[in-house]
């Protein structure tokens, strides 16, 4: 804890006490004076008898004067408490009516976004879409499309027929030549049989 110097002591102690610690002593110190005037022998209607008693009505009228002091003061505090929580009351108001004007912003702000980001979608869409080709030059596209399609069905069947056409010439021609062979076969075998015969003719 940081040192306490004396000042501050002195500050405080004037704080804490102000004018009533004043008021007490006057009225301690009147006390006193009021039993000793009480309890003196001399002539009550002494010089210094008189002077004692001027003396205390002097401090009472002090302390009168700092009682009516002090309830004007504790009634302007009151005033100023009344103030201060009404101040505070309207502090409190606009601090609420700030955050609401703060939340609405950012909800306005979050909307600004939003409608931007689509602005945005929208304007690259619109783009998109000038780059494409009008609907007439897409239809005539798609119809060449359409008869490239039927050109080409149409030469793969040829070919499917032309292939099958070559695959049953290719069977024909296979058994052409089985056939051949066969009867090359038999000729051989024939020219065997008679050579044999003659053999043993000439025998």
């Amino acid at each position: 804890m940081a040192s306490v110097t004396d000042d501050e002591v002195i500050k405080k102690r004037l704080l804490i006490d102000g004018d009533a610690g004043n008021d007490e002593k006057r009225l301690t110190s009147l006390l006193k004076t009021f039993i000793r005037w009480c309890n003196s022998t001399d002539d009550p209607s002494s010089e210094e008898s008189h002077l004692t008693v001027q003396r205390m009505l002097a401090t009472l009228a002090q302390s009168d004067h700092a009682i009516q002091k002090s309830s004007q003061v504790y009634r302007m505090n009151l005033l100023e408490q009344e103030n201060y929580e009404r101040l505070n009351k309207q502090i409190e108001s606009r601090i609420e009516e700030a955050e609401q004007k703060i939340k609405e912003s950012k909800e306005e702000l979050k909307m600004a976004k939003q409608i931007r980001k689509h602005r945005q979608e929208y304007d690259a869409l619109a783009k998109v879409i000038q780059q494409q080709p009008d609907r007439q030059e897409t239809t005539r596209k798609l119809q060449n499309v359409d008869e490239e399609l039927k050109h080409s069905e149409e030469t793969k069947k040829k070919l499917e027929q032309k292939l099958d056409l070559r695959r049953k010439q290719f069977h024909v021609l296979i058994s052409a030549i089985h056939e051949l062979q066969s009867m090359l076969e038999e000729d051989e075998g024939s020219e065997v049989t008679d050579g044999k015969q003659d053999e043993m003719d000439t025998t």
